[in-house]
């Protein structure tokens, strides 16, 4: 089952159920919201596909919503402080290559940084039943304000010295009244980074993550598959400028979803009630690591199953902010 959240015409929120293959969708009654729904399963005490198909109301069309861009992220918060997305990085079999090339020189051709931290993944990064695996990189990406709707534009900062994807699987979280996580499903999602910064330093991670991040239009509800295979690019001018296949799910991790959920919930900080979590899982394709230079104007698109529709979101660029907005005044 997926759940998305739209527009009605008229500016309505609301929710639609998908049956597995995306064929048939119908609205729910009374739902303005994925939040909202998720506080009703919690306080019954049942499943959030239970309060789904609790709510079945009539058909929809989906396409429509898509063609009149109408279609949200599948997961946001009344008040967007209280949204936040962070994530995981060397978490994926092939990843640190990529990023071992961008820090090699720095290392003055030793073993990296990030290749230890891969390699101590693969070593304990997928602990038996009861155990604790070693701890990943992990980062802070933002707030709910950081999330693009399908569709809509990635604004890359004035100073940015890159903007480039990062496909990946997003777990969804709400955090109940006893601070407890709990996991509403996933998502497909294009974490946008800037290499080229992440590249000068590998200690500028930090700055390189702060940006923007799109969701597809789905919340797959259960258990995502071991194998997730799809397709990340990038179209320019209307053609394929570069394409590339990648993989997720567990079969293709260094880390187990358990272990990464461990160490980011560990946090009482992070098991806030009525607190939404997006966590990015991570990723082992990039264009950047074929040397591909994005620009404005450039389109990128993932796709994977079990999902039925793409992440896609141009690529634009923010008007520098004035000085007046970023000094620091006393009082």
């Amino acid at each position: 089952m997926r759940l998305i959240q739209f527009r009605e015409p008229n500016g309505a929120r609301a929710v639609a159920m998908l049956d597995d293959e995306g064929a048939t969708s119908v609205r729910l009654k009374g739902i303005a919201s994925t939040y909202d729904l998720a506080g009703d399963a919690i306080a019954r005490g049942v499943s959030l596909a239970e309060a789904a198909r609790g709510a079945v109301g009539e058909a929809v069309d989906i396409e429509s919503m898509m063609a009149e861009g109408r279609l949200l992220s599948p997961i946001d918060h009344p008040d967007p402080a209280h949204c936040l997305l962070t994530g995981t990085g060397l978490t994926h079999l092939g990843s640190a290559e990529g990023r071992n090339k961008m820090h090699q020189a720095a290392a003055g051709g030793q073993m990296t940084d990030s290749m230890r931290m891969f390699n101590m993944g693969l070593e304990g990064g997928k602990p038996g039943a009861g155990e604790t695996g070693v701890q990943p990189e992990w980062f802070y990406k933002g707030d709910g304000s950081c999330l693009v709707a399908p569709g809509a534009a990635f604004e890359s900062p004035d100073f940015a010295l890159d903007g480039s994807e990062e496909p990946e699987i997003a777990g969804i979280y709400i955090i109940d009244d006893r601070g407890r996580p709990r996991r509403l499903g996933f998502a497909l999602a294009n974490e946008f980074s800037d290499h080229v910064t992440e590249r000068g330093n590998y200690l500028w991670l930090a700055h390189s993550k702060l940006r923007q991040a799109s969701l597809g239009p789905e919340l797959l509800l259960g258990d995502l598959p071991d194998d997730v295979r799809g397709t990340s690019r990038i179209v320019r001018d209307g053609k394929t400028l570069w394409e590339k296949p990648f993989l997720s799910g567990e079969a293709n991790m260094s880390h187990s979803l358990r272990n990464l959920e461990h160490h980011h919930f560990k946090y009482d900080l992070f098991r806030r009630p009525g607190d939404v979590h997006v966590h990015f899982f991570g990723t082992a394709t990039l264009s950047f690591a074929d040397n591909v230079t994005t620009r404005e104007g450039d389109i990128f698109e993932v796709e994977a199953a079990p999902f039925t529709m793409k992440v896609r979101n141009p690529l634009s660029r923010a008007a520098a902010a004035t000085s007046e907005e970023i000094e620091v005044l006393s009082l």
